[in-house]
């Protein structure tokens, strides 16, 4: 298949790409959009053909449902019923923005959307460029991560095009997404709102909003054998890339100390900027400890970078969960594997 990249900085005056964009998906096609938290994957979400082609692109389980992007959240009583009061707060507070909400769905959504769920995923994304292929194309666009399934989400339009290159009609090329996680997911299609991803929009910031909100335990493990995953993000092995990832949680020190005896060929680490004047292997630098905006913002870029260098075996500096943290540590815990290590802060461990 031919891929046509779109380079789309500004819409109001590239307004004859952004057509050719809503044009391909108007038509049953893929298009890779950005976002300002990744590069989605874009389809008609109410056609079921072009839906499907989405998991056949991305290599994706039909059972991972997928969430639909809309200009303005008065749209979701189009594709939503019984719609609670709390939905438009939540709007008003973080919409245009990072924020998926989870509700009961209209008949409208084909099960390929929702991954056989009678839910259905909503957000409203901030970025110009996806809010004008959006209005443009007048249909109710379902994006989930443009890369290959398991491996980093894209934050350029490069790491689009190394996935999905001719597997799919067109890429947009808008820079670097801004956010680098995809968006917080929460759910209030149950009797109380479950927070099932984490994201920009953080647990302390959504309980300004809902007090009663509760984080499910998915969000720093693993989905229980035979459990349905209610959002993307919640099941599989996610955001890989090909080395073996272990986590280690501990100070620079020991971090230092574990990485000097475990060092070797292929030996990466995945570290914050206070950490490298003290290691001796080679290292990727994915942001600062104190500043959990910019792991985020690095991660998924720093995992592929790792990809690139050959690397066999990354140990990488466990984040903080507190804040955009606990997204940052959601996205890390599933790359390894949800492999972890705590380190004494005395003595070298072994693995």
């Amino acid at each position: 298949m031919e891929t046509k990249l779109l380079v789309i900085k500004n819409p109001e005056s590239q307004a004859e790409q952004v057509r050719q964009a809503a044009d391909i998906i108007k038509k049953g096609g893929l298009v890779a959009i950005p976002t300002e938290t990744v590069y989605g994957l874009g389809a008609n979400a109410l056609d079921p053909q072009a839906v499907k082609r989405i998991f056949q692109a991305k290599g994706r389980p039909q059972d991972n449902p997928l969430i639909i992007h809309l200009h303005d959240a008065s749209e979701a009583e189009k594709y939503a019923e019984s719609i609670p009061e709390v939905y438009y707060e939540l709007c008003r507070r973080f919409s245009p923005g990072p924020l998926t909400v989870i509700l009961k769905k209209k008949d409208c959504i084909p099960m390929e959307t929702s991954g056989g769920l009678d839910t259905v995923a909503i957000r409203i994304p901030s970025h110009p460029v996806a809010r004008a292929i959006i209005a443009a194309a007048a249909v109710p666009i379902a994006a989930p991560s443009a890369n290959l399934s398991g491996k980093p989400s894209p934050t350029t339009a490069q790491h689009c095009v190394d996935d999905l290159w001719g597997k799919i009609e067109a890429i947009v090329d808008s820079g670097e997404c801004a956010v680098g996680v995809e968006s917080t997911v929460i759910s209030l299609a149950e009797e109380q709102p479950i927070l099932l991803r984490p994201g920009a929009v953080t647990a302390e910031q959504l309980r300004e909003v809902l007090p009663n909100l509760v984080i499910h335990q998915a969000v720093t493990g693993e989905l229980e054998q035979g459990a349905k995953a209610t959002s993307p993000g919640m099941r599989y092995k996610h955001y890989s890339p090909n080395a073996r990832v272990v986590i280690l949680n501990g100070s620079s020190e020991a971090y230092a100390r574990f990485l000097a005896d475990h060092g070797g060929e292929g030996v990466y680490a995945l570290c914050f900027e206070e950490d490298v004047s003290k290691l001796t292997v080679p290292a990727v630098v994915w942001g600062s400890r104190t500043d959990d905006g910019s792991q985020a913002h690095r991660l998924f870029a720093a995992l592929r970078e790792l990809d690139k260098l050959g690397a066999v075996q990354v140990y990488a500096h466990g984040p903080s969960r507190e804040g955009v943290g606990l997204a940052v540590y959601n996205r890390l815990i599933r790359a390894a594997g949800f492999e972890e290590l705590e380190l004494s802060e005395n003595e070298s461990e072994s693995i």
